[in-house]
């Protein structure tokens, strides 16, 4: 059995860079998205929430760093172009969205792509006995449980 750099299976570790290249297209689209909901959102929550979709975008952008260099990390090539992220993500590009509310609902159909991926490499990254991106899942998917609660909550449901 071959390791990589860091001691990991290295089949292992491109089936797990793999998975988080996939992460990586999600994360990009979904930080578009929300850089366009904080842009063009209107109405009477609009400074709320052009607060809240900063608060997001700025998150998603330091996820889609800490991603990129985990791939790097396991020994592999982070995707970095558009056309990439966008034929990878399974998230769509949500354009023209001025509404608080329908902005609310992509972001909470977003992250519930987003968990159910990290689940998935939280579950592959154990049995590879990869600590770091098991670590890295843990958190993400802990904090947006908490981020769908909050936004589900100002939704009324």
């Amino acid at each position: 059995m071959s390791t990589n750099a860091i001691g990991l299976n290295t089949a292992s570790a491109e089936k797990l860079a793999s998975g988080l290249n996939e992460l990586l297209a999600n994360y990009q689209v979904f930080y578009m998205n929300a850089r366009g909901f904080h842009w063009n959102i209107k109405g009477e929550n609009f400074f709320e929430l052009h607060v809240k979709f900063e608060e997001l975008y700025t998150n998603l952008l330091t996820k889609i760093d800490e991603v990129a260099e985990r791939v790097q990390t396991l020994g592999h090539e982070p995707i970095h172009s558009y056309s990439k992220y966008l034929e990878s993500a399974t998230i769509k590009e949500q354009t023209r969205v001025r509404d608080g509310r329908a902005a609310v609902g992509h972001i909470l159909e977003s992250y519930q792509a987003m968990i159910g991926k990290q689940r998935a490499l939280l579950s592959l990254a154990q049995e590879a006995n990869d600590e770091g991106t098991a670590a890295l899942m843990g958190d993400y998917i802990r904090e947006q449980e908490k981020d769908v609660w909050m936004y589900r909550s100002y939704l009324g449901e």
